[in-house]
């Protein structure tokens, strides 16, 4: 079987050579970087319609309708939605019974002239798949990580033209249609953050499945969605807030994970630099995590973030197993303070030096990168089951050489003891309840919140034989947790 992927020229002249496929290019930022394939391989009347810009932001105002900001999703929902309807508008008597239209739209920022510009970008489709067919979507974010103006937008062309080509041809096939993005480039030009799917072409797609896709294929490290199943773009959910992490394997989701969090989010709005009404928080779950037993399982991921929606969580898959790594990441959406909350355990693995042997700077420069944007650790207890002893930041074992860096970051508040947890938590060990679901002791329901309990027993997760009526599901769905969790709004395009 060929693998050879096929080149930009190649996708661009099958799509003219199709004559089902007319429609409409509407760019704005970064030239016509897309349609300008399809004019250069030639045979182009046949597919375009129309292709235009609107730099001049009174202009595209009139046209589309007044924006806060240029290069955001609703601005390039507004162009999908006006292209489209157009195309529908003034050619579906003539030819819609032969031609699948579509509407191609992008709002970019380029790499300016002093290069101090974040450089982005929205990009959509909105198409039928076939004649008379109802309307499929597919929008997507991208991030432009060439070096200079011209390569940013010679990338982002390519995206454009892989990305009509998917929707035409790969329509379903998603998980190829995402793989093939980058045909042509490399993830080092290209970042894609964010990617939904929506309409008829895609009434039987996950876009949570989609989004870890998109992290485990590399177009990029990480990748985020709501309770609700909406992919987010991390950006606009971050962008200038507190954020409060707790990293885990939810598997599954038990009382200590909320209480951890809960308990974390007491403490972190109690700082004089956090505005308590606007704290993100996230459930992380690493692509490491995930991969535990090779390859992923897809029923598996599911479970886990489908209780963690039980919970009203906002999820963030990220490929950034080291925590500076995942600081780094957070830091480029915000000033503001970053927690992430973890059990004593994980603070223990923390000050292991052999998980950073690749940096020449050791487990110096790791914290260093950490604790440089003003991150805070809070550290829940670990109950030793045998002797009935918590280990707390106050006794926790850490190696000799190390122990006055430790004790210098417990004295500069950047790890602090949680104290307003609860102790009958203590003894809930997530492997613990996983046995016990699998062999069917019922006991495990007293570890998990309700709604968590509810979902399991209902789709049976994680081995689970016992299924819950429908109707107690439905009157258990209301999130129960000992500490009121803040959780993240659906946000609707």
């Amino acid at each position: 079987m060929n693998n050879e992927r096929p080149s930009t020229e190649r996708k661009s002249l099958q799509i003219n050579l199709d004559p089902r496929r007319y429609g409409s290019f509407a760019e704005i930022g970064a030239g016509q970087e897309v349609v300008r394939w399809f004019f250069r391989v030639g045979a182009a009347a046949g597919t375009i319609a129309k292709s235009m810009s609107a730099y001049d932001m009174s202009v595209s105002d009139a046209i589309y309708g007044h924006c806060d900001r240029y290069v955001c999703r609703q601005r390039l929902e507004d162009m999908l939605t006006r292209e489209h309807d157009l195309n529908l508008e003034r050619l579906r008597e003539s030819r819609g019974d032969s031609t699948a239209f579509f509407a191609f739209a992008d709002t970019v920022s380029a790499r300016n002239f002093h290069g101090t510009n974040e450089c982005h970008g929205w990009m959509g489709i909105r198409f039928q798949a076939h004649p008379r067919d109802e309307d499929s979507q597919i929008i997507l974010h991208v991030r432009m990580l060439d070096n200079d103006n011209a390569a940013q937008q010679e990338a982002l062309g390519i995206v454009g033209v892989n990305l009509l080509y998917g929707a035409f041809f790969l329509n379903h096939e998603p998980d190829q249609l995402i793989e093939s993005l980058l045909d042509n480039l490399s993830t080092l030009r290209i970042e894609i953050d964010m990617i939904e799917f929506s309409g008829i072409a895609f009434r039987h797609v996950d876009n949570r499945v989609m989004s870890l896709r998109l992290v485990q294929l590399g177009l990029s490290n990480a990748a985020m969605f709501s309770a609700s199943g909406e992919v987010l773009q991390p950006a606009e959910v971050l962008y200038k807030k507190n954020i409060l992490v707790e990293r885990g394997s939810f598997r599954p989701v038990t009382h200590v994970n909320m209480d951890m969090l809960g308990a974390a989010q007491d403490s972190f709005r109690e700082e004089d630099d956090v505005d308590a009404e606007h704290v993100v928080t996230l459930a992380e779950i690493t692509m490491r995590n995930l991969q535990a037993n090779g390859e992923i399982d897809l029923r598996d991921f599911l479970a886990r973030v489908d209780t963690l929606a039980a919970c009203g969580m906002t999820v963030l898959i990220s490929d950034y197993f080291e925590y500076y790594r995942l600081a780094a990441y957070l830091s480029q959406y915000t000033k503001k303070k970053i927690a992430i909350t973890m059990g004593a355990g994980s603070l223990h693995e923390l000050f292991d030096e052999k998980y950073y042997t690749e940096l020449d700077g050791g487990i110096l420069e790791s914290f260093g990168r950490m604790f440089k944007n003003d991150l805070k650790l809070y550290v829940y207890p670990l109950l030793n089951q045998s002797t009935g002893e918590l280990t707390t930041v106050d006794n926790l074992e850490i190696a000799p050489e190390l122990r006055k860096l430790y004790q210098y970051l417990v004295d500069k508040r950047c790890i602090e003891q949680l104290t307003s947890y609860n102790s009958e938590h203590l003894a809930t060990f997530s492997r613990d309840v996983l046995r016990m679901i699998k062999a069917g002791d019922s006991e495990w329901t007293k570890h998990v919140p309700a709604e968590v309990a509810a979902v399991i027993k209902h789709r049976g997760f994680f081995g689970c034989k016992h299924q819950a009526p429908e109707s107690r599901l439905a009157a258990m769905v209301a999130p129960v947790a000992s500490h009121p969790i803040s959780v993240m709004p659906s946000f609707t395009s």
